[in-house]
């Protein structure tokens, strides 16, 4: 385990990982590239069990890494009673966060999350991030590519991401909103296309939007997460 460099970090970087390899490395040069993560952050991996060259990529960098059983939920939970930032900051493999991240941040909010950029490059994209802002701000109830955060008193307040397989970033949301209003960073984090690249646009708007709506009429999410991983089921 790699030691993080800041003595009292204000923030804690958290990312989960399973079998990320192909992005790993681009996203974690591009993080400790970003002014003030050195001096400012500490950045905890949580690996679910990772069969490719996850590990040894992490390794390369100045991470802490603990391990868990696979499940975002659990990573995240696990990661975070390591973690000694006075803000959590929940980031997936294949997002990135803007350059000025840290200067963005309001001391006093007790959670928030950023505008969403997805990193394609044709215009459908702008279309389909716009209505994903739209829908978050509106809500407030944001996904976990939209860089999640929280102080960390208030996420244990929270008693940290619900223990479910599937939708634990909207469920947490919903619980936090009844607490405090997010503070949304207009600066955007730019995360992958890649579900919708893989999947289909049309296809991958629809399944989204179904599975948010199944979970609001209380639909188990051990039955979303056989439809959303189907493969896995």
């Amino acid at each position: 385990m790699a030691e993080p460099l800041p003595d009292n970090p204000q923030f804690s970087i958290i990312i989960p990982v399973l079998n990320e390899a192909a992005y790993l490395d681009h996203s974690l040069a591009r993080l400790f590239a970003l002014e003030g993560v050195a001096d400012l952050c500490e950045v905890i991996i949580c690996d679910g069990g990772s069969e490719d060259a996850s590990l040894e990529i992490v390794k390369q960098y100045d991470c802490r890494i603990v391990h868990s059983d696979a499940g975002r939920a659990r990573q995240m939970n696990i990661a975070s009673q390591a973690a000694r930032g006075e803000f959590l900051l929940f980031l997936h493999a294949d997002s990135s966060l803007p350059a000025n991240f840290i200067n963005s941040f309001d001391a006093s909010a007790e959670w928030g999350f950023f505008r969403l950029r997805l990193n394609g490059d044709t215009f459908v994209y702008r279309v389909i991030e716009s209505a994903i802002n739209l829908r978050t701000r509106l809500s407030q109830v944001a996904g976990g590519d939209q860089g999640l955060y929280f102080k960390r008193y208030f996420f244990q307040l929270l008693d940290g991401y619900p223990k479910i397989p599937l939708m634990e970033d909207v469920a947490i949301c919903k619980m936090a909103r009844c607490k405090a209003k997010p503070v949304i960073i207009d600066t955007a984090i730019t995360s992958s296309s890649r579900r919708w690249q893989e999947n289909g646009i049309i296809r991958t708007v629809l399944l989204m939007w179904t599975l948010r709506l199944a979970f609001w009429l209380g639909v188990d999410p051990q039955r979303l997460y056989k439809i959303y991983y189907p493969q896995q089921g």
